[in-house]
C-alpha cells in the first residue's frame, strides 16, 4: 500500500511538474510573439512616416483600386504623389503597376494609372505601365523584370504609409535597391479602419517573413485598398 502511495505521489509530482513546463512555455511563446508584433508595428508606423525620396531611375507606383477607369481615392493619392515627384526631378520615369480582375471590363490599376498620367502631363515615353499583377508581391517581381530589363539601379517606390514597409522587404528579397515615399492622407481614417490596415499589414509582414506560402491565407491578407 505505501508503494502505491509513493507511485502515486510521483506521479502527481512529475504531472504538475510538465504542466508548469508547458505553462511556462505558452507564456515564453506569448511574450516572444508580443515582442515580435510590438517591432513589426514600430517599423511600419516609422517606415510610414519618413519620405526617403531621393534621386532615382525611376518612380514605381504600387496599384489600387480603379473603378470603371477611374482611379479610387487611394489610387488617386498615390499617383499624385508619383506626379509631384517627377515634377520635383526625382527621376525621369514612373512605372505604374497592377493588373484586373475578372470584374473590371479589361480595366487594369496599371492602365488607369498611365492614363491618369497622360492627363496630368507625363510624356507617354516617361511611362511604363504594368497590367498583368494581382498582389503587392507579383507587382514587386514584375517591377524586378522592368529594373533588369530598363537597367534602373535606385528606385522610388509610392504606396500608402502603412504598406511601405513590407514592400522594402519583398524589394530587397528581389535585389531592388528602393527608396520609400509614401503617398499623402486623404480624409479622416477613423480608429478602427486605421487598426484594420494596421492588422493587415502586421499579419502580411509576418507570413512574409516567416515565408508563409499558404493560398487561402495570402488571399485574405492581399486586399485591395479602395
Amino acid at each position: 500500500m505505501k508503494r502505491t502511495g509513493s507511485t502515486s505521489s510521483k506521479d502527481g509530482h512529475t504531472g504538475s511538474a510538465l504542466g508548469r513546463f508547458v505553462r511556462w512555455c505558452v507564456l515564453l511563446a506569448l511574450l516572444i510573439a508580443l515582442c515580435w508584433f510590438l517591432w513589426v508595428y514600430r517599423q511600419i508606423r516609422l517606415t510610414a512616416q519618413i519620405d526617403n525620396a531621393q534621386p532615382a531611375d525611376a518612380i514605381a507606383v504600387f496599384g489600387a483600386a480603379e473603378y470603371g477607369g477611374r482611379p479610387s481615392p487611394v489610387l488617386h493619392a498615390r499617383l499624385d504623389k508619383a506626379v509631384a515627384l517627377y515634377q520635383r526631378g526625382i527621376a525621369p520615369i514612373i512605372i505604374t503597376l497592377g493588373g484586373g480582375g475578372d470584374r473590371d471590363s479589361g480595366k487594369t490599376e496599371g492602365g488607369v494609372g498611365r492614363d491618369y498620367l497622360l492627363a496630368n502631363g507625363i510624356p507617354l515615353d516617361h511611362i511604363i505601365a504594368e497590367t498583368n499583377s494581382i498582389d503587392t508581391e507579383q507587382q514587386v517581381q514584375h517591377l524586378a523584370a522592368i529594373a533588369e530589363r530598363e537597367h534602373l539601379q535606385h528606385i522610388v517606390v509610392v504606396s500608402d504609409g502603412t504598406h511601405l514597409f513590407r514592400i522594402a522587404l519583398l524589394c530587397r528579397r528581389a535585389g531592388l535597391d528602393v527608396y520609400t515615399s509614401p503617398r499623402a492622407s486623404i480624409g479622416h481614417l477613423d480608429d478602427y479602419d486605421a487598426a484594420q490596415r494596421l492588422s493587415h499589414e502586421m499579419l502580411s509582414y509576418t507570413a512574409l517573413a516567416l515565408d508563409l506560402h499558404i493560398s487561402w491565407l495570402h488571399r485574405w491578407l492581399e486586399g485591395k485598398s479602395d
